[in-house]
This record gives structure tokens, C-alpha cells and sequence, in this order.
């Protein structure tokens, strides 16, 4: 079933003086329990595409539709409600926030939502423990290792259940070891709780585990497979 559609969505900056065409007319359809990958060179929109995909920037022109509400006509404060209810999202920098430790990092979207605080422990430590770091529930980013913060950023994207998490380059700080354990975590999860995924990346160890590929280049779609 399509839980996310993308019609003819173009993305233009700087229109009034010299016009950048980030993203050109770009249809897309993503299934619940998907594992995919938006690739292609720097500069080709992969980024600004899972942004718009996410709500966090609006198309120039063209909808995008996530469970049949179009989001990008939304207020900014109805979109702000809807992503946090429905989108988990995933970053190159962590942006774990400092002061808190791990779980509290976890913890702080449910938190926000107002989940009851037995559940809240309860979600937070089944992540935890499913990224393999539920010992290190007490301590905050700048105790851990860049694979742990990554673990904690994944741990909250997951912790209230969202529609599907967007990952912009997840991976890009990360060594090989601590990249192939993340990403084996994320299928588990995937697997097990039927969370879509829709990454951005130049990974190449991202795209072999991808069950489709969409290539983009100049803001266009070039290629779209599927195993």
C-alpha cells in the first residue's frame, strides 16, 4: 500500500534573481515496509527531495501526499503537529541534544506528544536494547562513540512509531564496522515493525542493502529499481 506520493513536485530557489532548479518535476510512490534509497552526485536534489518529502521545505509547485492528507498545504503548525506524529527523521549530524542523556534524547519526542511516562520507559528501553545500547542509557552524546550517537538519533526516530523515517546520509560519519552494524539494526527494525525507510546517501554499503534505488540527477528521476 502507497503511504507517500509525490506529483510533478519541482523545488526552485532564488526565483526572483538568478533561479536554482533544485528539483524538477519529480513523481514518486513509496509502499509501507519499504527500504529505499534516493542516490545519484552531489548537487543532483537528493537532499531538498527528501526534505520535501518530510514537510520540512515546501515544493515550488506540485503536492505531496503522505496517508491521502497533502501536506505541503498545511499551516506551518498543523505541518509541525503532522511531523511529529507521523515522520521520523534521521540526520548526518546526530543532532542529539547535548545536555541529555541517552534515553532522555529518546524519550523527548513521546515527551513532547505526551505519552504516559510508563510507556515512555517502557518504548525507550525496547529501543535501546534493539540498537544495543541500552547500557548506555545514562549517558549523554559526548560520551559516546559517533556509532552509539547515530544508534540513539535511530532509537528516536523509531520511538513513536512513525508512518517512515527519513535518513539524509545517515551513515556519512560513521567507519565501516559501525555503518554495517546501524544499517543491519535498521532492516531488523524494519523487518519487525514495518517502519518504511527512505534514505539519502552516496553509501555504497546503504545501496546494497536498499530493496529500490531511485537515482536522480540534475533534479530529475533517472532510475528507479527495484530487487
Amino acid at each position: 500500500m502507497s503511504i507517500i506520493h509525490t506529483h510533478n513536485i519541482t523545488k526552485t530557489y532564488n526565483p526572483d534573481t538568478v533561479p536554482v532548479h533544485a528539483i524538477n518535476g519529480v513523481t514518486l510512490s513509496f509502499n509501507e515496509g519499504g527500504f529505499s534509497a534516493i542516490i545519484g552526485p552531489s548537487g543532483c536534489g537528493k537532499t531538498t527531495l527528501l526534505n520535501m518529502i518530510g514537510g520540512l521545505e515546501r515544493p515550488t509547485t506540485g503536492t505531496v501526499e503522505v496517508n491521502g492528507e497533502t501536506i505541503n498545504t498545511k499551516s506551518k503548525r498543523a505541518l509541525t503537529e503532522f511531523r511529529l506524529k507521523n515522520i521520523g527523521f534521521i540526520f548526518q549530524a546526530y543532532n542529539l541534544i547535548p545536555v541529555m542523556s541517552a534515553f532522555e534524547n529518546t524519550a523527548f519526542i513521546m515527551e513532547l506528544l505526551g505519552w504516559p511516562r510508563d510507556k515512555i520507559k517502557s518504548r525507550v528501553m525496547e529501543l535501546l536494547e534493539a540498537m544495543d545500547i541500552a547500557d548506555k542509557a545514562h549517558q549523554r552524546p559526548n560520551q559516546l562513540s559517533g556509532g552509539q550517537q547515530q544508534r540513539v538519533a535511530v532509537a528516536r526516530a523509531l520511538s513513536t512509531r512513525p508512518k517512515f523515517i527519513l535518513a539524509d546520509e545517515p551513515t556519512a560519519n560513521l567507519d565501516s564496522h559501525a555503518t554495517g552494524n546501524l544499517l543491519d539494526m535498521m532492516l531488523k527494525m524494519n523487518e519487525r515493525e514495518k517502519t518504511t525507510f527512505i534514505f539519502s546517501t552516496h553509501d555504497d554499503r546503504v545501496m546494497r542493502r536498499a530493496r529500490r534505488l531511485i537515482k536522480l540527477d540534475d533534479g530529475k528521476v533517472v532510475d528507479d529499481a527495484r530487487s
